[in-house]
């Protein structure tokens, strides 16, 4: 909120409080006076940016600095620890009141000479406004020091106790909350409140006034009884707010939509009360002999974990997987993200009469269905979903069930998951313990202070212990909320709203956070007794208590075991938290595989104030208090950073065995990974990087928080956002949004048949059987943990019901929505039979029916389509397990990657060639999936010699000769424009053409949105209903546009779905330009993507392919060569030599636009991916090199040590610093480098040698080239860890 402040002399200035980021240091190093050095001593300000648990920057309308102050949570003293210095001010000064909770220091504050009294109230005001708990602000002024005048009129020197000799040699200075931003004064109303509170009610709503005409507050006030209580807050005898409270609770209701248990049902407690789940038998699992992996699994060490074994730290949720039975409704659930990829395949993934499933995420607050009140699991359910995981995790019992069903019963559906019990409900018979908010208002200057009404509120209902308020889901969280905690809903929810709940223990202000110690075992052991994983936490309190250390390892090092940190959480004496850390070993690790420097500036933390999270547990009713225990822990464990991994499903026990679900994720923000280069560490030898660095690890997500962080609120948003579809490009969307490090999506829902792509465990011949489009891999699935912030439906979304805003999952499941994403893609489809009759020598020009019409019948039982990872799982089972052990034959239709894809897999499965046969559809017009000769040709001749059929030209035509239903395959026949053919058939693989899943057809076309042979949208995914929005291959543009062959299947998935989520974002971030509607088109064009498209696979011989091309539409590669402006390609290696074959196309401007490499050698494809967009000068002048002979093979070129930053993940950001300097003037009234170059291309001629040389000169003399070289400096200096093998200054 904007304010004005005055100067000394001169105008006043309009001034708005901000966040101090570290870009504003050589600013406020500008405002620095001749006594601030005396007063806060010589500081490096980025550092204390950096460290400040709260720092304020006052910047007027032109965003010029006239202010900045740093608070911290310790005292500037270097003889008092920062952990003990609540001791050393009771022992010095015999202040007991101020405590961690309600206290801060001042360790800098500099302004504007002129305005500083102005800035120094404003920054005192917008401290006490941004932490409500605030009461004292303390600056401490050292020996011979005098604070200036400004400061001086707000802090009041404290007086020491006499006689006390602490070695301290200063004084120490206070300012109260009363003095700036007082409490509010709570009363109850009365009706002459009524002309100071309607004007308030306006401005925010006129809704009220509507609905029950212009006096319904003073009807309310009058209406006042023992049930029903109004409250106003009055600031100089003005009612400000006002807040109406009545004991009138729906319990039963809210007891069936939200997850009451850790709130005993917001009841009392009552001896018929039923609290505890029936128990149901386990099933015991299959002997280890029933369950084989596949070869692949074997090869690559990769089968998920034995039955059993206890959940990684991932699988330990709070909530329990739940399902929804027939009728029932999923209200904002908040389902893990597991979701298939929208590429998913078959038709239907659980049958009606089964119930969908319903698997929550692992952020939620700890909210279960248990008598304690925190984060846990029933062990039951736990253990169930332990065996699901780890069924999952290979082709186990699930893919086992899934076959046998497919033999004996043909009809029935792929079901991804064994079935979670479903969930039990408590029932509650104690009287309501709980009483209600039914109306809030405050005016927008005091609501910071919105928490003053709850003292008085539970005074007027003494024998009630909490308070609950619903609000719509639409509602931006008010500042109220943040002191109370959203209850999870539970599946079913029938109430459209979220659910607040407050305790009067949160009242009590005697918070603490100490060092653990042997007495607290016994409350500790109550507190997490229902924390999955328990028994880790348990161990490490134990291990703490007894040596403060693990135990002794013996290593090469001779080091003694790590340390370990132990801090609970105390209020009115009873322990209500726990959080167990360690030093953090792996920091350079971190550093180098995750974004940690988008969070901090690594440079300015030591390697001792790294932490790692192991453990964190706190009573719910505490939740608001979650971010001052983490700060807490570090001021205490004298840290500055806290990282915490989170490992995915299939991980082995032994790894995350220290490790507890923490409640705290939604406090911490998720670390994005980052992309590795692939080195020659051969070639490199010496200078190759760290072993640290290097190591290779099990895959975990990241979650991390700092200082900065803990006094920085998330914006939450409780908007139901809805995805239907795992597609890539439905991935990227859903990461974009939980990776907002600002924001907390509370209701992210994820509706696919399969759950998220990768979370199987690795398995080599699984990821190949399908080709790779590189936008996500296993590794980038278990670094992201999706299932941490979405939730997932697993089933098919079978209709939408627009006017109630529900998708309707399997016929039987609602999950309502207020923003409905689809992107279901488009999968491979049953063919139809074009029921041609072969014996009568029918050929492909007289077909009685279409071949691209859709098969409506029962798929035969050993017809296979594979989409995604699941599909790929279910195929490659029963061929080792069935089709291996017999002699029938195998046929591959299609003529796709993925078709070639299958028949390596087959072959590498161990199927002989002579058994595969691939049937390629006729491609007339249409270019081969390869668009190029030499490989097309390379890639038939290797099938042929591995012995497979390979018959082009060819359509289905029947099966087993009848036109009929049929159960099993045996034979197929197929026409070409010649002679048909017939074929033995065991297992038949369709890839013939990939199109939108019927059920998703109808869904979309039931709902009347637009469908034109696509889901029409615009340029900003809107559809024809603007809650709706559409991406991916799904959908196409509206004529409008008249780009009818150009939709997002022509662009790179991944690219696409953050556009969504960029779009999405402006409905709810404040740092964005808002959107309330979709905004007029004044020029009907379609969005411009820049990313490649890239394919890959491994293809039959054992040819490693990688292509990246320029997005754009499917032409011939010769009509493309004819093109004036193609440009030109350069060719090296052949298809059978060694290295391999490697083909770059250069633009007319030598930019590489096309990469196509054929090998027999692995190809570190990642590398590869990052030349595509860079000039050939940038490469080592290639094409100088290239035409002197001097590169006889790209592959190797691009593997030399010289090449490797350019692979860099960080070099394209290198590339726009230094473009952002060639357009940056030098000085005032200067000539930029780019400016000059665009006037002599603007000329239309020909650059003459001494327009190049003026130019050169230019870039010389203007200082832009040794700014340029600074900056490349920089670069390969800052990120020396990865790039060891550049020289640099003073090396040489």
């Amino acid at each position: 909120m904007a304010t004005t402040i005055a100067p000394v002399d001169g105008p006043p200035e309009v001034v708005n409080a901000r966040r101090t980021e570290s870009l504003d240091a050589p600013h406020i190093l500008k405002l620095v006076q001749e006594n601030t050095d005396a007063l806060f001593g010589r500081v490096n300000v980025v550092n204390l940016i950096e460290k400040a648990v709260l720092a304020v920057t006052l910047c007027n309308d032109k965003e010029d600095i006239l202010g900045h102050a740093a608070f911290f949570d310790y005292p500037n003293i270097a003889q008092v620890d920062q952990a003990n210095w609540e001791t050393w001010m009771k022992n010095s000064y015999g202040n007991e009141k101020s405590t961690a909770l309600n206290t801060l220091f001042m360790h800098y504050f500099v302004a504007k000479q002129e305005y500083a009294h102005g800035c120094c109230r404003e920054i005192i005001r917008t401290a006490f406004n941004a932490v409500p708990d605030l009461h004292f602000l303390y600056l401490f002024v050292p020996m011979k020091a005098y604070p200036e005048a400004a400061l001086d009129e707000v802090f009041k020197q404290q007086d020491k106790k006499e006689g006390v000799n602490d070695g301290v040699s200063g004084a120490l200075f206070v300012c109260h909350r009363h003095d700036h931003v007082p409490v509010l004064h709570v009363r109850k109303a009365t009706v002459e409140d009524h002309d100071d509170l309607t004007p308030i009610f306006t401005r925010q709503s006129d809704m009220l006034s509507m609905t029950y005409g212009d006096y319904f507050l003073a009807e309310l006030v009058e209406a006042q009884d023992e049930h029903m209580q109004c409250l106003v807050a009055e600031v100089e005898g003005t009612a400000i707010g006002f807040m109406s409270i009545s004991d009138d609770v729906n319990g039963q209701l809210l007891n069936e939509c939200f997850e009451l248990g850790p709130f005993h049902g917001l009841r009392k407690p009552h001896p018929e009360d039923d609290l505890v789940p029936p128990k149901t038998p386990t099933p015991s699992p299959p002997p280890e002999e029933e369950r084989p992996s596949s070869r692949g699994s074997q090869k690559s060490g990769g089968s998920g974990k034995p039955e059993g074994d206890p959940s990684s730290v991932t699988e330990g949720t709070k909530n329990e997987g739940t399902e929804v039975s027939a009728s029932e409704k999923v209200e904002g659930k908040k389902a893990s993200s597991q979701s298939s990829s929208g590429r998913s395949s078959r038709a239907g993934s659980t049958s009606a009469e089964e119930p969908v499933k319903v698997q929550p995420k692992l952020s939620d607050p700890n909210m279960l269905e248990s008598a304690t009140s925190l984060l846990s699991d029933s062990g039951e359910v736990a253990k169930e979903i332990e065996d699901r995981a780890s069924q999952a995790s290979s082709r186990k019992s699930s893919v086992r069930e899934e076959i046998s069903s497919r033999l004996a019963a043909p009809i029935k559906p792929i079901t991804p998951m064994n079935s979670l019990p479903k969930r039990f409900v408590p029932t509650y018979k104690g009287e309501m313990n709980a009483f209600s908010i039914q109306l809030f208002c405050i005016d927008e200057r005091y609501e910071m202070r919105s928490s003053d009404f709850l003292t008085k509120a539970f005074s007027l209902f003494p024998d009630f212990d909490f308070c609950v308020i619903t609000v719509p889901h639409l509602v931006p969280e008010f500042p109220l909320l943040q002191g109370f905690v959203r209850v999870t809903p539970r599946c079913p929810s029938t109430l459209p709203q979220e659910l607040y709940v407050f305790h009067r223990s949160g009242l009590m202000k005697d918070f603490a956070v100490r060092p653990a110690c042997t007495k607290d075992t016994a409350g500790v052991e109550k507190l997490v007794k229902t924390v999955n994983l328990q028994e880790n936490l348990m161990a490490d309190l134990k291990q703490y208590n007894q040596a403060r250390r693990d135990e002794f390892l013996q290593t090469d090092m001779g080091k003694d075991g790590m340390e370990i940190q132990a801090f609970v959480a105390e209020c009115q004496n009873q322990i209500v938290g726990i959080a167990i850390i360690r030093k953090e070993e792996d920091i350079e690790y971190i550093r180098s595989h995750y974004n940690i420097e988008d969070f901090i500036y690594f440079n300015h933390h030591r390697r001792e104030e790294h932490g790692h999270l192991h453990h964190f547990s706190l009573n719910p009713i505490f939740c608001h208090l979650s971010k001052h225990f983490i700060k807490e822990i570090l001021r205490q464990g004298h840290k500055t950073c806290l990282y915490y991994p989170l490992y995915p499903s299939y991980t082995d026990k032994q790894i995350v065995e220290k490790h507890s679900l923490v409640c705290c994720l939604n406090d911490m923000v998720p670390v994005r990974s980052r992309r590795q280069i692939i080195y020659p560490v051969e070639k490199l030898g010496l200078n190759a990087p760290s072993e640290r660095v290097l190591a290779d690890r099990e895959p975990y997500a990241l979650n991390h928080i700092n200082r900065k962080l803990v006094m920085e609120p998330k914006v939450t948003i409780n908007a139901r956002i809805v995805v239907v579809g795992a597609s890539n490009v439905g991935i990227a969307f859903l990461e974009t949004l939980a990776y907002s490090p600002h924001l907390r999506f509370n209701n992210l829902t994820l509706i696919s048949p399969h759950g998220l792509p990768g979370e199987m465990a690795p398995d080599e011949v699984r990821d190949q059987m399908l080709g790779n489009n590189f936008c996500y891999n296993q590794n980038e699935f278990a670094k992201t943990s999706l299932r941490t912030w979405v939730n997932v439906v697993y089933g098919k979304m079978t209709s939408i019901d627009r006017k109630k805003k529900n998708v309707i999952v399997e016929n039987s499941t609602m999950v309502p929505y207020d923003h409905l994403i689809l992107c279901t893609g488009e999968q491979y489809q049953i063919p139809a039979p074009t029921e041609a009759n072969v014996d009568e020598g029918a050929t492909n020009e007289d077909l009685p029916n279409p071949p691209d019409r859709r098969y409506m019948k029962t798929p035969p039982k050993n017809l296979f389509l594979v989409n995604d990872e699941y599909d790929t799982m279910v195929a490659l089972y029963w061929i080792e397990n069935t089709f291996l052990k017999s002699s029938r034959k195998v046929i591959v239709y299609g003529c796709t990657l993925d078709a070639y894809c299958c028949v390596q897999s087959l072959l590498t499965m161990g199927v002989t060639g002579d058994r595969i046969a691939l049937v390629k559809p006729d491609q007339a017009y249409q270019t081969t999936c390869f668009n190029n000769p030499t490989l097309d040709e390379t890639i038939i001749k290797s099938m042929q010699e591995a012995g497979v059929q390979v018959h082009s030209g060819y359509y289905l035509a029947q099966w087993n000769d009848d036109v009929g239903e049929i159960n099993e395959i045996k034979t197929a026949s197929f026409t070409s424009n010649t002679t048909p053919l017939i074929l033995e058939c065991g297992a038949f693989f369709a890839y013939y053409k990939t199109a939108v899943d019927t059920d998703s057809f109808r869904a979309i076309n039931d709902a009347c949105l637009v469908y034109d042979g696509k889901l029409v949208i615009d340029a900003a995914f809107h559809t024809n209903d603007v809650s709706i929005r559409g991406a991916g291959t799904l959908t196409k543009y509206q004529r409008k546009y008249h780009a009818e062959q150009w939709t997002h299947a022509n662009f790179n998935s991944k690219e696409v779905g953050i556009h969504l989520a960029t779009e999405m974002l402006r409905l709810f971030d404040p740092t964005m330009e808002p959107q309330s509607a979709p905004p007029e088109e004044a020029l009907n064009l379609i969005p411009i993507y820049r990313n490649p498209k890239i394919q890959g696979g491994l293809l039959p011989g054992g040819y490693h392919y990688l292509h990246v091309a320029k997005p754009g539409l499917d032409t011939p590669l010769t009509n493309q060569m004819a093109q004036p402006d193609y440009g030109k390609e350069y060719i090296t290696g052949t298809v059978d030599g060694d290295p391999g074959y490697f083909r770059l196309h250069l633009n007319q401007y030598n930019t590489i636009e096309t990469i196509t490499v054929l090998s027999k050698q692995p190809i570190p494809c990642s590398n590869f991916n990052c030349l595509y967009g860079l000039h050939e000068r940038s490469l080592n002048n290639m094409i100088s090199r290239f035409n002197e002979g001097l590169i006889k093979d790209f592959i190797g070129y691009f593997m030399e040590k010289w090449c490797l930053a350019v692979y860099h993940d960080r070099f394209a950001d290198f590339r726009d610093e230094v473009r952002e300097l060639l357009i940056t003037s030098p000085g005032p009234g200067q000539e930029s480098v780019e400016e000059r170059v665009r006037q002599v291309v603007d000329e239309d001629v020909a650059m003459n040698e001494s327009q190049k040389g003026e130019l050169l000169e230019m870039y010389r003399t203007s200082g832009a080239k040794r700014a340029v070289e600074t900056r490349l400096l920089s670069f390969i200096s800052y990120n020396y860890y990865h790039l060891p093998m550049y020289a640099k200054p003073g090396m040489v």
